[in-house]
């Protein structure tokens, strides 16, 4: 089945609210040979028998255009981005109006203030004398430096409403006004919040899981492994998409894909540099997940990669620690990505396989929510 077939756009249509600017960017992307061709730059882009994806070349395109003729091009601190990266991401996906959202704040770590999260729940779900939805909790990308609910609330959106789970997105704080480890601290006693008040979030006990994007998979990784040893209860499923998982910065896709393909190496020195500043931190497990020495009785993973993403073999690293230690784990790279394909639902393709990673997230979590009612079932 090609990739169209995987998203039903007619039925799908009836569910989601574009932006103007945003119909008219997805409308140009559907034609991504009439964009390279206007800009002379027709040749398919490859790498190691890759072929990187012709709507998200078009966009590199478009968005190469744009950074020449802003002033805001050049070398830039990443805080300084933080407007343009919301403004970037509303107008990159579309929003699931089938969806309710609620926001509220919930206890943050000890001395520190609460931390503001987002509730997602498709509608009609949970209701009824049915088994109660899973939930997740959602840390979102922005190398811990950019990023907020409102970037993520489309991705956040779409997830409930492909896997029927209740989603609890994460504000955790910022650096560098919060270097680490003050959002890890937040994404465990939020974690930790969602797992003790299933009653009031009307989701099953204790059938919860982490996922997140670029730096939020970060952080889903080290809430997972932080529930070996009781710091939180263990989530039944971890979701790890194009995580950032080793703060070295010194894998062969992170030379390959150093520029040009929207993440940068020099780009994300400067975020470690804000999250980061002591580098006796970058090998640590809690900034490093990837170097953490054992990895046994970690949840079951999703973990996702792209193809032409600088992070690539970090996480197909992970994959490979995980399956050796037992860990069931389901690894997918799409190949002809980029980093932050999860968002860029204005190429026609990356919106079907954004959904096809919901999907997926949301069959580990069904799973999950069946082996804790058989476990139930079989205690009497």
């Amino acid at each position: 089945m090609g990739r169209r077939g995987l998203y039903d756009r007619r039925l799908a249509a009836r569910n989601e609210r574009w932006s103007l600017a945003g119909r008219v960017l997805t409308a140009t992307l559907s034609r991504p040979e009439l964009v390279l061709a206007a800009a002379r730059r027709p040749v398919a882009v490859e790498r190691d028998g890759r072929v990187l994806n012709r709507g998200v070349q078009a966009l590199l395109v478009l968005t190469s255009a744009l950074e020449r003729t802003s002033s805001t091009s050049g070398e830039t601190d990443p805080v300084d981005t933080r407007d343009m990266f919301i403004a970037m991401a509303k107008l990159a996906m579309p929003v699931r109006t089938d969806v309710h959202v609620t926001g509220r704040r919930v206890p943050g770590p000890e001395g520190a203030p609460d931390i503001p999260v987002r509730v997602y729940r498709r509608f009609g779900t949970g209701i009824g004398r049915g088994p109660r939805p899973p939930a997740i909790a959602y840390f979102h990308g922005g190398g811990w430096v950019v990023g907020n609910l409102d970037s993520h609330d489309a991705s956040c959106r779409l997830l409930a409403a492909v896997t029927g789970c209740v989603v609890v997105a994460v504000d955790y704080r910022l650096a560098p006004e919060h270097p680490y480890p003050a959002a890890v601290e937040d994404c465990l006693a939020a974690y930790a919040w969602v797992h003790a008040n299933h009653r009031e979030l009307g989701t099953a006990a204790g059938v919860v899981g982490v996922m997140g994007d670029s730096a939020g998979g970060n952080l889903a990784a080290v809430v997972a492994l932080s529930g070996r040893d009781g710091t939180v209860p263990a989530p039944v499923a971890q979701g790890l998409v194009y995580p950032a998982l080793d703060a070295r910065l010194d894998s062969p896709s992170i030379h390959e894909f150093a520029e040009g393909f929207f993440l940068t190496r020099e780009g994300m020195e400067a975020y470690r540099a804000h999250y980061l500043p002591d580098p006796s931190t970058w090998e640590t497990w809690q900034a490093s997940p990837v170097l953490a020495e054992d990895k046994r009785g970690v949840a079951p993973a999703l973990v996702v990669t792209a193809g032409f993403d600088p992070l690539r073999d970090e996480g197909a690293a992970y994959a490979r620690d995980l399956e050796a230690v037992d860990v069931d784990v389901e690894y997918r790279c799409y190949d002809d990505m980029v980093h932050g394909f999860f968002g860029m639902g204005v190429v026609p393709d990356c919106l079907a396989l954004a959904t096809e990673v919901c999907d997926a997230m949301g069959a580990l979590m069904r799973r999950a929510a069946r082996a804790a009612r058989a476990a139930r079932a079989a205690e009497g």
